[in-house]
């Protein structure tokens, strides 16, 4: 079962033009700064926004598996109960309710994805599909893919790589472009901070590159985790020494901490270790653009 946890129009930082984003849910990674949280888990989640909520109770009457109960002047799910029917949410008044992830079938999303024809026209802009992980969701990503290149609708993949590499090369087959995350170049750091070594998905960038496929590289700019001179400049001289890397073209992502909120209402922790992270400063911005210009790769900062 594929589910997607939103779809957002009007999008600048997913690819060229204006495009449609879609998310997918699900991620094999588990990143500590993890800007869409709810996209980690593959499964139906609850969220539930404390500043909307008036504390009527009308979802603790609504819900037929009496998961949800009123503590501490608090509405608490009981996560062993809720099968994520969405009842709480339609009995809620306010909105305070909402269940991250829906099986929506290609007909729906191809209705919402044509809706924006006239303005990729006019953007040269396109659909992205991203998530959470959209490579996790194979059968339901290729057809999608394969009904926009029927409608000869610009094709983004915004992945982590985590994935073997004849799916990577299948995907990247049937799409214009690969938004390619490179999060750490040390192997270790990588596993600390998204639970997972890095060596597979550098192993898939350098497929990529070697067989001549569109491809951008994208690193989440952290003060703290990343944004250092030493794993920048290790990115760059790992993307120099490509050869199939054309289009010598890097994109910097600045760190800020907006799924915090995310978080409170999933009921999780962001950052539970507490490692220091921060938006990257001007000055640390600039000082990794001079270091991929130097090895030859123009790098931009969104």
């Amino acid at each position: 079962m594929s589910l997607i946890f939103d779809i957002k129009k009007y999008s600048i930082n997913d690819g060229p033009g204006i495009r449609l984003t879609v998310f997918f849910k699900g991620c094999p990674l588990n990143c500590i700064w993890c800007h869409n949280p709810e996209g980690i888990s593959p499964k139906k989640e609850k969220m539930h926004n404390r500043n909307k909520c008036i504390k009527c109770k009308s979802c603790v009457g609504h819900c037929p598996n009496s998961a949800l109960a009123m503590e501490y002047d608090e509405i608490i799910t009981d996560a062993n109960l809720c099968v994520g029917c969405g009842q709480c949410t339609e009995a809620c008044p306010t909105g305070a309710l909402e269940i991250s992830g829906a099986e929506l079938s290609v007909d729906y999303i191809m209705k919402e994805i044509k809706k924006e024809s006239f303005v990729f026209d006019q953007s040269e802009g396109g659909v992205t599909f991203c998530g959470g992980e959209p490579l996790m969701h194979r059968s339901l990503l290729m057809e999608l893919l394969d009904k926009c290149g029927e409608l000869r609708i610009h094709r983004a993949v915004d992945t982590s790589l985590y994935a073997t590499e004849s799916l990577v090369r299948e995907i990247a087959q049937n799409c214009e472009l690969i938004l390619a995350d490179m999060k750490h170049m040390d192997p270790a750091m990588h596993k600390k901070y998204t639970g997972e070594s890095n060596e597979l998905i550098l192993s898939n960038i350098r497929m990529l590159a070697n067989e001549g496929f569109t491809f951008t590289p994208r690193i989440p700019l952290i003060e703290g985790i990343n944004a250092d001179e030493q794993n920048i400049t290790a990115a760059a001289r790992f993307l120099a020494s490509l050869p199939g890397f054309e289009e010598r073209t890097v994109e910097l992502l600045p760190y800020h901490n907006v799924a915090k909120g995310k978080h409170e209402k999933l009921y999780t922790n962001y950052n539970p270790d507490n490692i220091p992270m921060d938006k990257p400063s001007p000055e640390t911005i600039a000082r990794c653009i001079a270091i991929f210009d130097s090895y030859g790769i123009e790098a931009t900062s969104r």
